[in-house]
C-alpha cells in the first residue's frame, strides 16, 4: 500500500472513530436530560410547556391572571436549568421537578427557609458519649418515636420549630414509651427579640435549635451524633438547604454546599449505608435519614438523605449545629 493510501485508511478510521465518540456522548447527555426531567414523567422528556403544564396538574397550581402565569413559567424554565447545575454539582442524588419549582431561588429562600445562628459559645453541650456498639444502621421510624411528616406554613421558615418539636417528640417516646404528637411552639421562643443585641431567635425569620426548650447542643463528631440520635432520640439539625428546592431522591453529596452558612432545620432520625454508582465503580455510602417539614409530597416520602462519613464530612453543614433532648433514664 502507497504512503498516500495508508494515510487516507487512517484518515478514515480516525473519522470512524471519531463518529462513533460523538454518537455515545450524544446519547449519554440524551440519557442525563431524561434523567434529571424524570421528576415530572418516569420515561419521557417533554417539552418545557408541556411540563409546566403536568406540573400544575400535579400540585394543583392555578395563577390568578395571565401575567402571573406567564412569569411563573418563565421561572419554571430558568428552574429546568438549575436542575442541570445541581444534578452535575450532586450526581449521587436524584434531582429533578418539585412543587417549589415556580419559585425564584430567593423567593424560595424567603418563604422555605431561614437563617439558623451559629452555636454560641456559652452553649450547653451534650455529654460525650460511648460510641464502640452502635449499630451499623438505626432509624427511630421502627421504634414508633417519629409522627407523621408535617408541612409548613409557606409564609414561615418554621423549620427549627418542627425540628425542635420532633426531638421532644422522641425524647419523650424514649423517656415514657408514649407516642406523643406535640404543637410547634413558635410562640414558646422567648428569646428572640430585634432590640437585644445578642438575640439568637426570631421566630420564623430565623431559629436557633436550642432556645425554645433546654436543648444540649451535640459535638461535631458524626460518632457522637449517632451515639445521641441513639440513646436520647431525634436530633434537631440545621444546614444548608440550598440544593433541596430541586431534591427527588436519592442520597446527596453536592460537592459545593456551604457550611458556615445554615438556612434551615430538620429533624436526624437515623441512618445507614447504600450502595452507589460513582464513575468506573461501586460502593457504598453513609447517609443521615432527615425527615423534612415540606409535606409528604416532597423528597422521599417527606424525607430526605445526606451523605455523611470520612469523606463527606459535614456536607452542607449538617455537623454543624445538632441539638438533642436528654432526658432520665
Amino acid at each position: 500500500m502507497s504512503p498516500a493510501a495508508r494515510l487516507a485508511f487512517l484518515g478514515f478510521l480516525l473519522f470512524v472513530v471519531a463518529a462513533a465518540m460523538s454518537f455515545q456522548f450524544s446519547a449519554a447527555a440524551a440519557d442525563a436530560d431524561v434523567h434529571i426531567f424524570q421528576g415530572v414523567d418516569d420515561s419521557k422528556l417533554f417539552a418545557a410547556d408541556e411540563q409546566f403544564i403536568s406540573f400544575q396538574r400535579k400540585y394543583g397550581k392555578v395563577y390568578a391572571t395571565q401575567e402571573e402565569h406567564d412569569y411563573r413559567f418563565s421561572v419554571f424554565k430558568a428552574n429546568l436549568n438549575r436542575v442541570r447545575r445541581h444534578q452535575l454539582l450532586d450526581p449521587n442524588a436524584f434531582h429533578g421537578v418539585t412543587k417549589f419549582f415556580d419559585f425564584t431561588p430567593r423567593e424560595f429562600r424567603r418563604q422555605f427557609l431561614a437563617d439558623v445562628k451559629r452555636r454560641p459559645s456559652d452553649a450547653n453541650m451534650a455529654p460525650i458519649l460511648p460510641t464502640d456498639n452502635l449499630p451499623n444502621n438505626f432509624d427511630w421510624r421502627d421504634h414508633g418515636a417519629v409522627t407523621p411528616v408535617k408541612d409548613q406554613s409557606s409564609s414561615c421558615g418554621s423549620s427549627w420549630a418542627f425540628s425542635t418539636t420532633g426531638a421532644l417528640e422522641g425524647a419523650n417516646f424514649v423517656a415514657t414509651g408514649r407516642f406523643a404528637n406535640l404543637s410547634q411552639p413558635l410562640d414558646c421562643d422567648h428569646e428572640s427579640h430585634q432590640q437585644q443585641k445578642d438575640s439568637y431567635d426570631s421566630g420564623c425569620s430565623v431559629g436557633l435549635m436550642n432556645s425554645s426548650f433546654d436543648f444540649s447542643l451535640v459535638s461535631v463528631d458524626e460518632g457522637q451524633i449517632a451515639a445521641n440520635l441513639v440513646k436520647n432520640g431525634p436530633l434537631a439539625v440545621g444546614m444548608n438547604a440550598d440544593f433541596l428546592q430541586t431534591y427527588v431522591r436519592g442520597i446527596s453529596c453536592p460537592y459545593i454546599c456551604s457550611k458556615r452558612y445554615l438556612n434551615h432545620g430538620a429533624l436526624l432520625v437515623g441512618y445507614g449505608r447504600q450502595a452507589s454508582y460513582y464513575p468506573n465503580q461501586l460502593k457504598e455510602t453513609a447517609y443521615w435519614m432527615m425527615k423534612n417539614s415540606w409535606g409528604e409530597n416532597w423528597g422521599e416520602n417527606g424525607y430526605y438523605r445526606i451523605c455523611r462519613d470520612n469523606i463527606y464530612r459535614n456536607v452542607c453543614g449538617v455537623n454543624s449545629m445538632v441539638s438533642t433532648v436528654t432526658t432520665p433514664h
